[in-house]
């Protein structure tokens, strides 16, 4: 009952609001069971008897009365103490040690005053000790805050003490305000009030701030590691200039799999400035074997490219039957909403299937206008490749080819001239140690590579001499091109004058067709006497079998056609046998066999017609 009681005495009931003693168990115990608790602990068993109790009072009343019955676990009403408020201060108790006890301050004094806390603070200042107080007295009050390294006690009433953690020295900071009574002595030199606060010291401070730089090297460390983590790998090093790494080197640009690395290292050799008289031969070997590799890069954008083609090919065709699939899916549906069958349908049925018909509908048009985008742009791009064949603009596509293959032949004769000065380098090296050495074995083979490359030096300047000329033609075609060009088209503006005053005579005089039509069949006659001096110059054979059965194709039709026919015509006819053959193609084909077709003008104004005509019978006799 004794522990009952103290555990009883800590219950936070305020006792203005009972009439019994808080700390009697026998009337705690009697108003638990007026209430209609069972204390905790006791599985059911009353405290007390109860005779003791409040005569004739039911515990069951309260579930009549529609009380609801008290959780004795509530804080404040059952045995577990309530928690003390945030705003409320702590209050202290007495703390009673073997040599020594510790009454606490008075708790409506204002809490005692502290200084700045210093950084890695584990020192206190203890003042107002006893006069009596020893250090053994000190260790055994300070040594329930934690452990302590040292104590420096002064032989006035203060002392310093250092724990080995600093959250110690918040626990004896709490210590401040207590009054400290050695033994039970009244004497005021066993008596004083503690006075706790923080100290700075020095090896505080060092420990501190060696923790500091502790942490600021697992930083930077961190940091490091980091970012060691998330930079690019260095690249390689590139070994200097040697004959035998230059003919290791040369090994590897003519292999595929080892070309980017070898690249680099050329790159980086030539920007060193590692050409020099004696290597540049070593050197032009490697830049040639380099380029030898600009096929295989076109070859391989070639197979990607038509890689890329079957893809957007196979796509098409997979979305084509995806589409045909739609058109079925829809077809069902609408099968579906005829009276026919839409009759024998429930009303929820008839409004799932409208649903799914909707839906099916606006899948079917999102991938019809997807396979109609894909179709316009390879119709787009079927018409640039059209228009890239009209005569003019193929006229210039000639002579830049022309000017491209003269700046080539230019480029390969300067290669080849710096390749004759490096031989004669070569030769001038050779000659100076041969002039420097006596008659040997070595001098004798020297003397055959001094005629090898003599030999070799002549064959080149007649391959330079044959290039030269071979130039100089292509330079006087190009020339010619440009002047039958510019006589083309100033015999085709005199002519467009010479048509214009000759209708405006014609509408003058009042001439009929027939003079128009005479004047539209010399006009055509000349440009095609022009055209065919032009092309007999310039016009190339067949390129494929495929012009030649176009060509065969193309005559039996004109030849059954006497008065001739215009292009959309024979196109017509010619797309019923090759759906991909174009317009433009029919008539580059024509123009380019003059003695074959040739091409009149009928009609005045806006009936003026052009049609082609065969005409090999009659050019073959002025052959």
């Amino acid at each position: 009952m004794a522990a009952a009681a103290d555990g009883l005495g800590s219950i936070a009931i305020d006792t203005t609001q009972l009439n019994m003693s808080v700390t009697d168990p026998t009337a705690w115990a009697t108003a638990m069971n007026n209430l209609g608790m069972v204390p905790v602990g006791l599985a059911g068993q009353q405290l007390v008897t109860d005779s003791i109790c409040v005569p004739g009072f039911d515990p069951s009343l309260s579930m009549m009365t529609g009380i609801t019955p008290i959780n004795p676990m509530i804080p404040g009403m059952g045995l577990v103490p309530p928690p003390p408020p945030t705003d409320v201060p702590v209050v202290k108790e007495i703390i009673h040690c073997k040599s020594c006890t510790l009454f606490p301050p008075n708790p409506n004094l204002p809490p005692p005053s502290t200084r700045e806390r210093p950084p890695g603070c584990k020192t206190v200042f203890v003042g107002g000790l006893p006069e009596n107080a020893t250090e053994e007295i000190i260790q055994e009050v300070f040594e329930q805050c934690g452990d302590i390294t040292a104590i420096r006690k002064s032989k006035k009433n203060f002392c310093h003490i250092r724990f080995a953690e600093e959250f110690m020295v918040d626990k004896a900071i709490y210590l401040s305000g207590y009054r400290m009574r050695l033994g039970s002595s009244t004497d005021k030199k066993d008596s004083g009030r503690l006075h706790v606060d923080f100290a700075q010291a020095r090896d505080d401070f060092y420990e501190w701030e060696c923790k500091q730089r502790m942490l600021a090297r697992e930083e930077r460390h961190r940091r490091k590691m980091e970012e060691d983590r998330l930079r690019p790998p260095s690249p390689p090093a590139i070994m200097h200039y040697s004959e035998h790494e230059a003919a290791l080197l040369a090994e590897k640009l003519k292999d595929d799999s080892k070309f980017s690395e070898a690249i680099t290292v050329l790159l980086t050799w030539i920007e060193r400035g590692e050409v020099n008289r004696r290597s540049a031969n070593q050197f032009y070997s490697m830049v040639q074997s380099a380029n030898s590799h600009v096929r295989r890069l076109m070859n391989e954008k070639a197979a990607h490219e038509q890689e890329m083609e079957q893809a957007k090919e196979s796509f098409k065709n997979a979305l084509t039957g995806i589409l045909t699939q739609f058109e079925q899916i829809v077809a069902v549906f609408n099968a579906s909403t005829r009276q026919k069958a839409w009759d024998h349908f429930s009303k929820a049925q008839r409004k799932n299937i409208d649903i799914w018909r909707k839906h099916s509908e606006e899948l079917r048009n999102a991938h019809s206008e997807q396979l109609m985008g894909i179709r316009r742009e390879e119709e787009m791009e079927m018409s640039d490749d059209d228009s890239g064949d009209n005569p003019s603009k193929k006229l210039r596509v000639d002579d830049s080819a022309l000017a491209a293959q003269a700046y080539a032949l230019k480029e390969e004769n300067d290669s080849l001239r710096w390749q004759l000065d490096a031989y004669r380098n070569e030769v001038e090296l050779l000659k100076q140690e041969k002039g420097q050495l006596f008659r040997t074995e070595e001098s004798l083979t020297k003397d055959q590579q001094l005629q090898f490359l003599q030999q070799t030096m002549q064959g080149m300047q007649q391959q330079l001499l044959s290039i030269q000329e071979e130039l100089n033609n292509k330079k006087s075609e190009l020339e010619q091109a440009k002047e039958e060009q510019t006589h083309t088209q100033a015999m085709l503006k005199v002519l467009q004058e010479q048509l214009k005053s000759a209708k405006e005579l014609a509408e003058i005089n009042g001439h009929d067709e027939s003079q128009a039509n005479e004047i539209n069949v010399l006009t055509v006659a000349l440009v095609n006497q022009d055209r065919e001096k032009t092309s007999e110059k310039r016009s190339p054979g067949l390129k494929s079998e495929k012009e030649a059965l176009l060509i065969g194709i193309i005559s039996t039709f004109l030849h059954v056609h006497p008065f001739g026919a215009n292009i959309e015509y024979l196109w017509s006819y010619m797309q019923q046998l090759d759906s991909r053959i174009s317009a433009n193609e029919i008539e580059m084909l024509l123009m380019r066999l003059p003695r074959m077709f040739k091409q009149e003008f009928t009609g005045v104004g806006a009936t003026l017609e052009k049609r082609w005509k065969f005409c090999a019978f009659e050019g073959i006799k002025t052959i």
